[in-house]
């Protein structure tokens, strides 16, 4: 992760096919897609949303947003600050920004 000079916070993320990265309040976070394809779902919002390299999007709504991966891709996040999450003991080098693959998208 790295921070320019605005305070603003941005960091890329890999994800493979089929993976999926949460991020738990959206409100002013964006997400742009920088290779492949990834599918962005709002909580209780019925749009699709599907970014190609170089599609951006911003939310303004205080919901969950999961981006799947369609095709292994990359993403930078901006503006996220983590979730509060307990620190897995066995783990050290632990990031709240972890991806988990799921094998499952959201529908």
């Amino acid at each position: 992760m790295s921070a320019s000079s605005s305070n603003t916070s941005r960091f890329h993320v890999n994800l493979p096919k089929r993976s999926v990265f949460t991020v738990p309040d959206g409100a002013g976070v964006g997400i742009e897609c920088r290779s492949g394809s990834v599918w962005v779902t709002l909580d209780r919002d019925m749009r699709d949303i599907v970014l190609e390299p170089g599609d951006r999007f911003e939310s303004t709504d205080h919901r969950r947003v999961l981006v799947s991966a369609l095709e292994p891709s990359c993403i930078t996040v901006s503006d996220a600050q983590p979730a509060a999450m307990p620190l897995p003991a066995r783990s050290r080098a632990w990031s709240p920004w972890r991806l988990l693959p799921h094998g499952l998208s959201p529908a």
